[in-house]
């Protein structure tokens, strides 16, 4: 029976059945054996039992009872299933429930510390503190029960300690209990989960012990606690769980003193999950008894450090006094007699006894005392002692570390690092002012050896302000993250978390379609698709250079490529990571890791865009989650992120407009060559868009090189009238002067910001291009869109008038107006053709407008052809995904395949009416797409975004109000006819005439039968079924009124008021943010008019031809691939990035000022103020007690001096002329002084 039989036989439920494994597992002891106690007059065995309560067998071996002098629990006592486990509550005394079970004195320690993991899900330990001290009725002082309150109870609460002691409601384990219920209780109840009390106590010696006992198991069991309990054996209601150790004796103390000490032995030797060191133990002394010796001593021998409270009382004061003041002789020299080493011990022993005798003159058997105190003695260097009244309570938890520190260098003989070890039980205990106060205050020289595995824990365990530390203080992560230490961290990931199965998911995927594939965890593949996943087509796919893949290969061959490197020696993982603070800031805000993730930003470089990445990441993830608590989570993270990005942007812009516009559009290589434009837009970040840097340059964008305040009217009028672009009725910026400014090197810094780009450092990026020369600092952002460059332009300096031409026609706005003013013409000449000129099938028709028409939409499918599969550098599928995604294309192509299908109908005459028909039809789905074009419109914008989010309220309105029509309709024909077998009659009765009665058209006559109804109808059936109109039945007609009734009621009122307030509450939800919602909704049809030809439909078949041209035959490349993507290197990138980096140091400097201000840091400075003159305070007093005590000692002597004065004075013996000075006279000649 080991460890894994535990976990299987209590994998279930707690019930009687489940958990019948613990009596196989666990035993009792049953003393087996009556050994007379000759104190007792034969009534009692020596195991403390009575003889009636022993068994027959017990009692009928005469012959062991008369050889046998003393009772043996291992011999004397035999195991049995316990029958006494579960769960505990205290009646009228408790509402938690405690755990218990009643084991062997020699049971493994092992199976119930499993037990105590697994089933009763105590969580594992950073920290085990033994405490042992004064049993039964010792006195506690007051100052120890404050240590215990304020120092032991609040460090074991900081560092997430067990807490063991007796757990009985006496002495120490009554003070340590109370301890954690007064702590609770001053700070909250939750850490009452932190704080885990056990008790480990004899079975013997438990007070109404048999209300614990139930074969099958307590659930609960209900113990009770007399009111007069003080200092008596009962179990304390404070703690968590109880271990009940039987040896087979009743009433004794000790038997638990052997198990306690291998538990204890045994949590030292463990290592929680990825921590990297063992659980620390540390047992503590306070107060105790002579027969405590034993338990220290066996403790000692397990090399298991003592921590002894001096100044408590009885045995901590007599370890104390030994440890402190008893010195052992010294060594004799090299090849001394045995005999001077022998007098050495005899000596040392007499010392030892003098001391024994001084603190516990009651003890009889000396000698077996002062062998054990030897024993001690030889292993004091595993011996602490801590002056409690000197030292005060509130640095207990850094006393515990220093102590665990300095116990393991005795324990560990060769270390690299003498403070390593201390470092990493502060990064276990996640107690970083430790580490800053003690360990890096400038007094260490730490190595990166030393820092690396720590580093590894604090990343795994999600402590951020230990990784903030280390960086702090030198640690280069360039050195430490590898590929392969990534891989490591990604494989780390919690399965409670949403990327762990999610990277799974894709591992299953590998793994099954490459049998032969030998990496089985988690690789960076899997974590390059699934940020393929999340990211879109936002970005190139991340890792892709680690597999040595082609940005533009297909899936299929990226994944065997990824899998024969997979099945190799995988040479990568031992390579740096590039971007080492992008790296670990992604795999942080997979976890969803809030301050981690934060701190690994304000380290990436590119702060803006990188915020916008996490802030996609997470939205994305939070529409995949399914746990309500963490889809919030995940959401208030992105919008924290959105704020981030915003923020750092707004300073950008407030420093420098034009180098911020830059920013927008330049593209990221750390992004895969994402823009903060397309990545904004990915995330949905409604906020950023609507900043007015972002629409500034948007706005730019839209009016190219004309004037941003040119009325609308003027840019119509030169479209109608093209020459009048020549003229100065629309202002544009002078071609001449922008030349001279891209031209004009910017050697001087023009303020003290841009001082510091005057020496650039180079990043890798520019050392590989460092031979180009310097791009040109731009103030107009369309031209590097329009694949012009300023040398090439002065190379080939155009005329005035082509250069006018290309301003006026090049501009975004001028697209769109000629776009819109060409499709109202279309809708006009599609009217046309349907209600004047449609003529018959040929040979009739079509007429000539009808082919003009035709024409007209010819040109629009070619440019949706264009749109398809012309613009772009992705393959043909990712465009039609593309493509599809946005609902004005299905529009489109909804419309476009309307038209084909009318088109070869209305070109027969069996189906001209069906054709002129969906050509009708189509007519509607053409005008509607003029939604659209108006969202470029401030007011009309958001207002279609309301329409949009209406629909969606009025489909469950509908919903609601088609089951209540089919109900009212279904039940007002069945009791108005009797038979009706038209399906058109019924039709129109069941749905089309309850939908009429909504809007007041009841036809009264024919509902009720008690008014009269001019139309013919018949009773006879064969007329009926031949089609005449069956009359009504009477009989119903008082419940067919009362259903009208009750219908209109609901339809009505209920209904229509539920919608018309679900759709006040979605306008006014919409209208507070209108203008973000029209600044978001702006940037994609600014997006698709800047991408467009120049020319509308029908005249843009000639800029198509154009393009054939210059694609096919010139081989000129596109220019417009990429929308507003500015690929900046060299010097130029550099600077850029800097100043990025310079604005959001700034930003930081601005947010900590402001979290410097808050209410809660300044309720903290208060509280450390406090706690400064709390201490201040408490040595006051330690020096006002000092001084009360040398004024009574002084004062004793001035009495004895009086006296002797007095004495003196009388007697004979001396004579002296003057008279003894006198108090009063002293005094005054002081003052005279």
């Amino acid at each position: 029976m080991n460890e894994k039989d535990i976990e299987k036989g209590g994998g279930g439920a707690r019930s009687k059945t489940d958990l019948s494994w613990i009596s196989d597992f666990f035993k009792k002891r049953v003393c087996t054996t009556f050994v007379e106690d000759s104190f007792s007059n034969g009534r009692l065995c020596q195991c403390g039992d009575a003889r009636d309560t022993h068994h027959s067998v017990a009692l009928g071996d005469c012959f062991s009872t008369a050889i046998v002098s003393h009772w043996d629990s291992a011999q004397h006592s035999s195991e049995q299933p316990t029958d006494a486990f579960g769960e505990l509550v205290f009646a009228g005394a408790s509402k938690r429930h405690s755990y218990f079970l009643r084991l062997s004195s020699s049971t493994h320690p092992s199976r119930v510390f499993e037990i105590m993991k697994v089933h009763w899900k105590l969580k594992q330990p950073n920290l085990v503190v033994s405490v042992v001290g004064g049993e039964g009725k010792t006195k506690i002082r007051g100052w120890v029960r404050d240590m215990l309150r304020k120092g032991l109870v609040k460090a074991a609460q900081s560092t997430g300690a067990w807490i063991i002691t007796g757990g009985l409601k006496e002495g120490i384990g009554r003070c340590v209990g109370e301890a954690v219920r007064d702590h609770v209780t001053a700070t909250s109840f939750v850490s009452l989960n932190k704080v885990v009390l056990i008790g480990i106590a004899p079975w013997g010696l438990v007070q109404n012990r048999q209300q614990l006992i139930k074969p099958e198991g307590s659930f609960p069991a209900k113990y009770y606690v007399s009111n007069t309990s003080r200092d008596t054996c009962y179990l304390d209601n404070n703690y968590k769980a109880f271990l009940l150790v039987d040896d087979g004796t009743m009433g004794r103390r000790g038997g638990e003193v052997n198990f306690r000490v291998r538990l204890e032995d045994y949590i030292s030797r463990q290592r929680p999950g990825s921590a990297t060191i063992d659980i620390p133990v540390l047992c503590m002394l306070i107060s105790g008894e002579a027969a405590m010796l034993e338990a220290l001593d066996v403790s000692l021998k397990t090399s298991m450090p003592w921590l002894v409270l001096a100044g408590s009382g009885g045995l901590a004061n007599f370890v104390t006094d030994i440890v402190e003041n008893v010195q052992s002789a010294s060594m004799p020299p090299a090849g001394g007699a045995e005999k001077e080493e022998g007098t050495a011990k005899i000596e040392l022993k007499e010392r030892l006894a003098e001391r024994v005798k001084k603190h516990f003159p009651a003890v009889n058997e000396t000698d077996k005392l002062v062998e054990k105190v030897l024993s001690i003695y030889q292993n004091k260097d595993l011996i602490f002692i801590y002056h409690a009244e000197q030292e005060g309570a509130d640095d207990f938890d850094t006393v515990l570390l220093k102590t665990l520190v300095q116990a393991s260098k005795h324990r560990v003989a060769v270390s690299t690092n003498p403070y390593a070890d201390e470092l990493r039980l502060a990064v276990t205990w996640n107690r970083v002012d430790i580490a800053k106060s003690e360990l890096f205050n400038g007094n260490i020289q730490w190595k990166y050896e030393d820092l690396e595995d720590t580093l590894t824990d604090a990343l795994e365990n999600n402590k951020p302000q230990f990784i903030r530390l280390f960086i702090n203080n030198g640690l280069n992560i360039l050195d430490y993250l590898t590929y392969g230490r990534l891989e490591k961290l990604y494989k780390s990931i919690s399965e409670n978390c949403l990327a762990h199965s999610l990277l799974k998911n894709l591992l299953g995927v590998r793994l099954n379609e490459s049998s032969t594939d030998q990496q089985t965890d988690v690789s960076l593949f899997e974590v390059s698709q699934l940020l393929e996943i999340l990211l879109g087509d936002v970005c190139l796919p991340f890792y892709t250079s680690v597999f040595e893949l082609g940005t533009n290969s297909s899936k299929r061959k990226s994944f065997k490529k990824a899998c024969k490197v997979l099945q190799g020696n995988c040479s990568y993982r031992e390579r740096p990571c590039k971007h080492p603070w992008l790296c670990l800031f992604i795999w942080a805000v997979l976890q969803n890791r809030s301050e981690m993730a934060v701190f690994f930003w304000e380290m990436c470089g590119e702060s803006v865009l990188t915020a916008l990445g996490g802030c996609k990441l997470l939205r994305e993830l939070s529409k995949l989650e399914i746990e309500t608590e963490t889809k919030l989570s995940l959401k208030d993270l992105a919008l924290k992120f959105e704020y981030m990005a915003n923020d750092v942007f707004s300073m950008c812009y407030q420093t420098k407009a034009c180098r911020s516009f830059k920013l927008l559009i330049r593209k990221s290589e750390i992004w895969g060559d994402a823009t903060c434009l397309k990545m904004a837009m990915g995330a949905d970040a409604r906020l950023f868009f609507s900043h007015d840097g972002v629409q500034s340059l948007l706005s730019q964008i839209w009016w190219g090189d004309m004037d941003r305040g040119t009325e609308v009217w003027k840019v119509i009028l030169t479209l109608l009238i093209p020459p009048i672009c020549y003229t100065n009725i629309i202002n544009f910026r002078k071609l001449d002067n922008v030349e001279e400014e891209k031209l004009t090197p910017a050697v001087h810094p023009t303020s003290e910001t841009d001082y510091h780009y005057t020496e650039t450092v180079f990043s890798f990026t520019d050392i590989k291009n460092h031979s180009e020369v310097e791009q040109e600092d731009s103030n107009n952002i369309r031209c590097p869109t329009k694949g012009t460059t300023v040398a090439a332009f002065h190379q080939n300096k155009q005329p005035f008038w082509v250069s006018r031409w290309k301003q006026f026609w090049y501009a975004p706005i001028t697209s769109f107006l000629g776009n819109v003013m060409m499709y109202f013409l279309f809708l006009f000449l599609y009217a046309y053709v349907l209600l004047v000129d449609f003529k018959p099938p040929p040979p009739d028709g079509p007429a000539a407008s009808e082919y003009v028409l035709y024409f007209w939409m010819f040109t629009l499918v070619c440019e949706e052809i264009r749109e398809i599969f012309i613009v772009g550098t992705k393959t043909v599928g990712q465009r039609l995904m593309l493509y599809a995604h946005d609902v004005w294309n299905k529009f489109d192509v909804l419309a476009i395949s309307l038209f084909i299908a009318g088109l070869f109908c209305r070109m027969f005459s069996w189906s001209f009416n069906m054709g002129r028909g969906i050509l009708c039809m189509d007519f509607m789905v053409f005008t509607l797409r003029l939604i659209q074009i108006f969202a470029i419109h401030r007011q009309l914008g958001p207002k279609i975004i309301i329409l949009g989010k209406m629909m969606k309220d009025a489909f469950f309105f509908l919903f609601f109000l088609a089951v209540w029509l089919c109900a009212y309709g279904v039940a007002n024909q069945a009791l108005l006819y009797t038979y009706d077998p038209s399906p058109a009659r019924v039709f129109r009765r069941v749905l089309y005439r309850p939908y009429l009665h909504i809007f007041g058209q009841i036809p009264v006559e024919e509902i009720d039968t008690g008014k009269s109804w001019d139309r013919d109808c018949t009773d006879n059936l064969t007329l009926v079924n031949e089609g005449v109109e069956p009359c009504r039945d009477i009989s119903h007609n008082w419940l067919v009124v009362i259903l009208l009734v009750i219908f209109l009621l609901v339809t009505n009122i209920l209904l229509v008021n539920l919608l018309i307030a679900t759709f006040s509450y979605t306008f006014s939800k919409v209208q507070e943010r209108s203008d973000t919602y029209w600044k978001f909704q702006r940037y994609n049809l600014i997006v698709e008019y800047h991408s467009r030809p120049t020319l509308a439909p029908p005249f843009i078949i000639l800029s198509h031809i154009n393009l054939f041209i210059k694609r096919n035959f010139r081989k000129v490349p596109s220019t417009k691939i990429q929308h507003f993507a500015l690929d900046l290197k060299g010097k130029e990138a550099n600077k850029l990035v800097k100043w990025e980096n310079l604005q959001k140091e700034n930003f930081l400097a601005v947010e900590y000022k402001k979290q410097r201000g808050t209410d809660t840091e300044r309720l903290k400075q208060m509280t450390a103020k406090m706690d400064g003159v709390l201490k201040q305070v408490a040595e006051i007093r330690d020096v006002d007690r000092r001084l009360r005590t040398l004024e009574s000692d002084m004062e004793f002597c001035t009495s004895s001096l009086q006296w002797i004065m007095e004495a003196l004075s009388q007697s004979s013996v001396v004579k002296t002329s003057k008279v003894h000075p006198s108090r009063k006279a002293v005094i005054s000649a002081s003052l005279e002084k």
